[in-house]
Parts: structure tokens; sequence; C-alpha cells
């Protein structure tokens, strides 16, 4: 922990003063800890890491996230930490690729899923700058405590007892067959398969549709498959042949109290208005389950009709897999297939991530580029033409989502989203947008100063 923390120090005074302009305008903003916040704030990240230490269903990604929040805290008490990130985060919503598939083809039922933790986000921190642009500010690191919100990549806990409903039976026994079309079940199935093998397909809603027929593609590059644009026998047998041929893919989930006894709000369109909230939280409990367990909220809520969210229900939901933990030193973002790859030291590709990359009216900027700054749960300062900056404060439904990995570009990031069923159906304005459970994985793994390629 001493050697991380000592590693993340070092990253944070190489970045010192480090100034970003936004993807089309600028703006800057500061944050410091007083010796006595600081002690407050190590004294609750050791009480976390030991809570953490006793509960063996706590995800691995939580532990990580206290080590690099203590060492980023230090840095900021030492004044030495001035983290300023922009982002410009206009979208323009494009039409969906993914065919609705006949009713008959679909899975229906009226049962159980998974456990949604709390929500927690940072308060907003005061600008200093009269500069035109958006940026974004917070925490640095995964943002993950023990009771946080599990939405990157990582296994549920707290699993139920409850039998598994007749839909998640019907899912988990199906099987893909060559030639006959590919239904809701197999789809779901497909997804998992893919997503457990680290190449992601978005939100899962079990169809099949550009982003899985991209991740099938990359399993395909890193398994040395021949890529194919359909689902074919030999990459159905390489998915069937991984260690997750057995896992479940649709599990039963009881919520209990911290599940449901969240903060929500509803989210005003304008920046004015957003800034006048406490924080850019879950809307309701039935979207903060949808992004805990990595689902489509529609499909969340075909599968459980009679739902009404309360403690104690039991609901059926996806079973998202743990995070590649890999670490990542170098990814590409690919402008042609809107997709993020991830290659390890020894550049061997170990994970994928659809995305949206720029858009016509604002491309990203071609060219290698390097991490800057790693922030999680952001801030998001909107500054209009006249100069007047407002303040958007931090969570799930920020313009940026829950993290920004600032580059060496200034201006230019990777981010998070409020809109993961729209990642690679949107636009962004030049910035690398990720589902804000593939934006928290990914900031797990990729390394300080790790090589960010847009082509």
């Amino acid at each position: 922990m001493l050697t991380q923390t000592s590693n993340i120090i070092s990253k944070s005074l190489s970045n010192k003063d480090h100034a970003h302009s936004n993807c089309t305008k600028k703006g800057s903003l500061k944050s410091g800890l007083t010796l006595k916040q600081l002690t407050l704030a190590v004294s609750t990240i050791l009480a976390t890491s030991l809570a953490l230490a006793q509960t063996p269903n706590t995800v691995d990604s939580n532990a990580q996230a206290i080590n690099k929040s203590l060492a980023v805290r230090v840095a900021e008490a030492a004044g030495q930490n001035n983290l300023q990130t922009e982002e410009a985060s206009t979208e323009a919503e494009s039409t969906e690729d993914t065919a609705n598939e006949n009713a008959a083809d679909s899975v229906t039922s009226s049962a159980p899923a998974q456990n949604a933790p709390s929500q927690t986000t940072s308060s907003p921190n005061t600008s200093s700058a009269a500069t035109i642009g958006n940026q974004v500010t917070g925490q640095t690191a995964a943002g993950q405590t023990a009771t946080g919100q599990n939405n990157s990549g990582q296994t549920a806990t707290n699993p139920t007892n409850a039998p598994l409903s007749a839909i998640a039976q019907k899912v988990n026994s199906s099987e893909w067959q060559p030639g006959v079309k590919m239904n809701q079940a197999v789809g779901t199935k497909v997804q998992a398969l893919l997503n457990w093998n680290y190449h992601g397909v978005g939100a899962v809603d079990g169809w099949w549709g550009k982003n899985t027929q991209k991740a099938m593609q990359a399993f395909q590059q890193a398994k040395g498959l021949p890529v194919t644009d359909e689902l074919d026998q030999k990459t159905w047998e390489a998915l069937k042949s991984s260690e997750f041929a057995t896992k479940p893919v649709l599990i039963s989930y009881t919520l209990t109290d911290s599940d449901v006894n969240i903060k929500t709000t509803k989210i005003p369109e304008g920046a004015e208005a957003k800034s006048k909230l406490e924080g850019m939280y879950y809307e309701s409990v039935a979207e903060a389950m949808a992004e805990k367990f990595h689902m489509d909220i529609s499909y969340l809520k075909q599968l459980n009709p009679n739902a009404s969210f309360k403690a104690g229900e039991t609901l059926t939901v996806y079973n998202p897999g743990r995070a590649n933990k890999t670490t990542v030193t170098r990814v590409v973002a690919d402008k042609n297939s809107q997709t993020l790859y991830a290659y390890d030291k020894q550049d061997k590709l170990v994970a994928s991530y659809p995305t949206t990359v720029g858009s016509t009216a604002t491309p990203s900027p071609t060219g290698t580029h390097k991490v800057q700054t790693k922030v999680s749960d952001p801030n998001y300062t909107h500054t209009d033409g006249d100069g007047k900056q407002t303040i958007i404060p931090p969570g799930p439904n920020n313009p940026v989502g829950r993290v920004w990995i600032g580059l060496s570009k200034p201006s230019y990031g990777i981010h998070g989203s409020p809109d993961p069923e729209r990642i690679s159906r949107q636009a962004s304005a030049g910035c690398i947008r990720l589902t804000n459970w593939d934006a928290l994985a990914l900031l797990n793994i990729i390394d300080n100063d790790a090589t960010v390629e847009i082509k």
C-alpha cells in the first residue's frame, strides 16, 4: 500500500498547476484539505479499510480505491495536488441500430434480482476561473467504498437464497444454435459470456446489436479467431470453453434497506437548474439497480414487471462478472468502430469497451496522448458564452458520469456517462465516453501515464 501511495503522490505532484481547456472552451478549478480535514479523512479511510478486511464478500476494487484515495488526499493536504480537468458534454442521440425482435422471442417474467448499494457523492468545489468552458473536478481514484455503488464491473455481494425465476432458468440453460435466429434469452447469455471475458457490450438487454457484435469481434481478435459479422460455431465454442461457461447469467437478489434508502432526485433541464441540486443522483431505485447490474433499465423492468423496488423484494437481474484486473498501459480509441481497446505491457489485448468517440461536429483529436489526471465522482463546471460559470455537482447523472481520465491533450479525456443505454449511439464533444461501470473499471487498472491513441 505504501508503494502504491508513493506512486500516486508522485503522479499528483507531476500534475501540479496543469490546466486543461475543455473540449470547446476553457476553465479551471482547485481543491485542497486542511490538516484537520486530512486527519479525519485518513481516520475514515483506515476505518473503512478495516471493515473491508472483515467483509469477505466485498469486491476487491473497493480496497484498491481506498488506497488510491488516501494517497491523493495526502497530496492535496500538502497543497501539491491541483486537479483541473475539463470536458464539454453535448449530446445528440442517433438512431438505435439494434432491431426489436418479435414479442415471441422476448423474455418475460414476474420474478426477482440482486443488491444495489447506497449512493454517495462528494460536494462540489468552488470555481476560481472566469474563462469560458466546462470542467470537471473531484476525488481521484475509484471512488468506491465498502457500502458504495458497485458498478465497476464486479460481482455483486450478498446473493439471496431465493429460487431462480423460470425466465432465469431458461436464460441460464439456453444454447446458441447455428442457423437459428438469436432470441433474447440466448442473446442475454452471449452478452454475459462476452462481458465475463472482458469485452463489454454496454448495458445488457439481450438483443444482438452493434455493441454486442463489436464485443464479439474484439473477443475473436484476442483469441486469434476469424473475425466475423455474426456469431459462428468456433466463437461460441471458445466462449463456452472459458472458465465462465457454467456461471449463472441471471440470478435472484433480495433488496436490502441500503439498496433502496438512497438519495434520488429529478434531473432538471439546463445547467443552472442542475447546479442547484445537492447531487446528480439517480432518479429512481430502479435506475440505480440497472446501473449496479450493468443492465438496460427497460430489460430490468421487463424481467420484473411487478417490482416496486422496496426492501425485502426479490428481483431477477443479470449477474455481472469481475472486471479485468490486468494493468493497462495503452488504450486505442477507434472512431470507426466506436470501441476502446485496452492493452497490457506486453501489448496484449486484455479488454474492450463500447464507446462514443467524438462526433462529426466535434471530432476527437487523432494522435497519441498520455493519461494526465484520474478523477472519480467529478464536478462539472459549465461556462456559457458570456463567461458565466455554473458548477454541476457530482453523481452518476453528472454530464461526465462518475469518472474523468484527463489526457495530455488539453480539454480531452475518457469519462463516464449518465446514459449507459446510449453508448455508441450518441455524440460526444470530442472526448471518449464509456458507461459508468466501464469507466470505473478502467480507472482502477489504467497506468498513471498510459498511452492513449485516438484513430
